[in-house]
Order: structure tokens, then C-alpha cells, then sequence
């Protein structure tokens, strides 16, 4: 089973007229092969997948796997539902579309407890047997953790789960998954952690700001992932700022605002509830953002 490990990107999902931006989308996706990112993660939070349909799901997969074809660039895409039905669907999806592998968000609304965590995983994991597999422990979006018994449980059980995005801030939950399972592939899912999290053990890292800044990014990781990290550690803390900046407000809120300043997407366009950041926050952005050069801008 062939893993997809390494720097990773949260895609942001480019709206024009309220519609997918189609044309927008694999341009930010050819941007960050050409910026060496090792894979792109499609429908996830940062993608606004709790608003898009699921043919639109479908199509930004197909893109994603289109334009990184041929290249080493991966196709981490993201199945994830409070639904395990749904979830499972999803999960086909993405397989039919020819990803390279899934993540699955914890799910939300309902509460379960860590047998029904259990219980959803394994089913959806089991019902793409030869698709390598990722559970997401997102507690401060779903309201649940997913506790580092029930991962292992998970890992031990079905075969092709192989790692989770950590997103719960703890770096002694990757400390405990790591000692216990050394084989378990963690990734950060927390940008401004990155560095602690592979100094650490960690496999990966699925970022948001690597949206903007994939150079950046994708050499923290490949410094930490090659031994040096103090080389890691130091674009860790160069990042710190922005990383903080883009989550003044709910991501993806502030991602798609520095992206639109940078003139990297042409619309500044997000699906309802979400609006955009106030103007405060977008002064502060900007701010920020005067101390990066962005890559192909």
C-alpha cells in the first residue's frame, strides 16, 4: 500500500458567482506541485466541504487527481460525514475518482462514544479495503475526540488505516500515539505545531497556510523529515505570525482573504454561514502579510 506522508495542503475551495471555479482550482493546484508540496487534500474543512454538494465533491476530486497526474504530487482526499452511510459513499466516491488516499473527520453533531467512533471507522475503512486510510481528530469542529485507545484499536483492527491528523493541539497526544505505535503515521493539523510535532515523530503535516505559502511549507517538513531541525525549527517560527493571522477567525475565513490580497484567487467568495473577515481583522492581515513573499503571485 503505497502512503501519502509528507507536506500536505488543506485546499481552499475558489468560489466565482457562487458557483466552483473550476479553471481557479487546478491553478492553485498546479501551484502547489510546482512548489513541492507531497500531496493536496481536497473537501476538507479548509475546503468548505460542510457547505459544497456532493457533485461538487466530486468534481474537485476529479480535478485534483487530473492536474497531479504524472507529477509525485498525491490526491489526499477528504470523506468525512456525521453520517457513516454517507461517510462510506464519500469514501467510493473518492476511490472511483482515483485518489491516493482519504481522510475522515470525526463525526460531528451526534456525540458518539468511542465504541461508535469505533464502529464508523471500521466501516468506512473496510468498505475501501485497498484505499489507505487517515482518521481526522478535529474535538474543537466535532465537539468529540477521538482518544488515543480508540486510534490504536483502530490501527491494530483494519489494515488500511494507517495514520490520523492530529488537530487536537496536543503535542502529548502525539507523544502517547507515537510510543505506543511507532508505525502509526501522525500528521500536524495545527500550523503553528508543525515543527513540534515531526521533531516528535510525526510523519506529516496537513496545513492550511501551505495554501499561500507551499514553498515554505513543504521544506519545513522535508528539513524536519531529513534530520535537520533546527533548519525546520527556524521556518517554524519565521511562519508563527501568519499562522496565528489566519485564524483570527473560523478557517478557511482568513486563508481565502490572504489569498485574495496576494491575487492568488480572483474573488473573494465564501458559502453562507460563513462571511468575510471583519475589517479589523482583515487590517491586521494585511499586516502580517507584508513580512512573506509569496511564490508566484
Amino acid at each position: 500500500m503505497n502512503l501519502v506522508t509528507g507536506s500536505t495542503t488543506a485546499l481552499i475551495t475558489p468560489f466565482k458567482n457562487g458557483k466552483l471555479d473550476e479553471q481557479k482550482y487546478a491553478e492553485l493546484i498546479q501551484r502547489q506541485i510546482n512548489n513541492g508540496i507531497n500531496a493536496v487534500c481536497p473537501v476538507g474543512t479548509t475546503g468548505e466541504s460542510a457547505t459544497l454538494t456532493y457533485e461538487e465533491d466530486r468534481i474537485c476530486m476529479e480535478i485534483a487527481v487530473k492536474v497531479c497526474k504524472g507529477t509525485s504530487t498525491k490526491v489526499l482526499a477528504g470523506a468525512g460525514s456525521n453520517s457513516t452511510a454517507e461517510a462510506i459513499e464519500a469514501a467510493k466516491t473518492a476511490q472511483e475518482c482515483g485518489v491516493d488516499a482519504i481522510f475522515s473527520v470525526a463525526p460531528y453533531y451526534n456525540k458518539p462514544s468511542q465504541e461508535g467512533l469505533y464502529q464508523h471507522y471500521k466501516a468506512i475503512a473496510e468498505s475501501v479495503p485497498e484505499l489507505p486510510f487517515m482518521l481526522y481528530n478535529v474535538p474543537g469542529r466535532t465537539i468529540v475526540d477521538i482518544s488515543a485507545d480508540t486510534v490504536i484499536r483502530l490501527f491494530d483492527d483494519v489494515p488500511n488505516i494507517y495514520g490520523i491528523k492530529e488537530a487536537t493541539g496536543s503535542i502529548e497526544r502525539t507523544i502517547e500515539l507515537l510510543s505506543r505505535r511507532p508505525e502509526l503515521k501522525v500528521f500536524s493539523g495545527d500550523d503553528a505545531i508543525d515543527y513540534a510535532i515531526l521533531a516528535c515523530g510525526g510523519a506529516g503535516i496537513t496545513s492550511v497556510t501551505s495554501n499561500l505559502l507551499p514553498d515554505l511549507k513543504s521544506q519545513l517538513v522535508a528539513k524536519a523529515l531529513s534530520g535537520d531541525f533546527s533548519g525546520s525549527r527556524a521556518l517554524n517560527d519565521h511562519l508563527f505570525p501568519i499562522n496565528k493571522a489566519l485564524f483570527l477567525e473560523a478557517n478557511p475565513v482568513m486563508i481565502k482573504a490572504a489569498m485574495y490580497i496576494a491575487g492568488l484567487i480572483d474573488t473573494l467568495e465564501y458559502r453562507l454561514p460563513l462571511v468575510a473577515p471583519s475589517t479589523e481583522n482583515m487590517k491586521k492581515l494585511e499586516t502580517v502579510l507584508k513580512n512573506y513573499t509569496i511564490a508566484g503571485a
